[in-house]
């Protein structure tokens, strides 16, 4: 049942990614003087119903590979829905990240390349406090095998949206 959900997760991942890659190329497309691109533009309002749908079918992958009986369902998902906040947080960090480096790719000067960098490391670090953080009110509504289940999912289903992510935006030019 994880294959599908796995699946699943890498055509939504796509989706998530989409606007900032599309960000990226655009950038990519375009030198200092050029025109302003023909293709179509992804605002933030876009991003943000792409983004919502990620996290209902995340919630969704979660649920069909939990199999949790209702009293640990009923422990579980408020937990999940307020990690999933805090996830959120750092999600819009990384998407403002992304959105600046496309804004800046042809035009970057090496203190901006290295000052996002910076802060993408600083956004990953944040990611893992919060997974961190969040343990032991997992643990809390949860048996440890299922707790431990959760983790794996969690971190796999945010894995592949990194790579999937990482994999369409361009390396920095020289």
């Amino acid at each position: 049942m994880f294959n599908r959900g796995i699946a699943i997760v890498l055509i939504l991942a796509g989706a998530l990614v989409l606007p900032g890659a599309v960000l990226a190329q655009q950038a990519t497309q375009q030198s200092p003087q050029a025109q302003p691109s023909s293709g179509p533009a992804v605002s933030d309002k876009d991003i943000r119903m792409l983004r919502e749908d990620i996290r209902s079918q995340r919630k969704q992958i979660v649920a069909a590979n939990m199999q949790l009986t209702d009293a640990e369902a009923t422990k579980f998902w408020p937990v999940y829905d307020a990690y999933m906040l805090e996830v959120q947080k750092n999600a819009d960090v990384r998407v403002g990240l992304i959105k600046e480096y496309a804004q800046t790719y042809d035009t970057m000067t090496d203190a901006q390349a290295l000052s996002l960098v910076k802060r993408w490391g600083a956004t990953d670090q944040a990611f893992t406090n919060t997974r961190v953080n969040w343990m032991p009110k997992f643990e809390a509504a949860l048996p440890g095998k299922k707790a431990a289940l959760f983790y794996q999912i969690d971190r796999r289903l945010s894995q592949l949206i990194d790579l999937q992510m990482m994999s369409l935006i361009p390396l920095i030019g020289q």
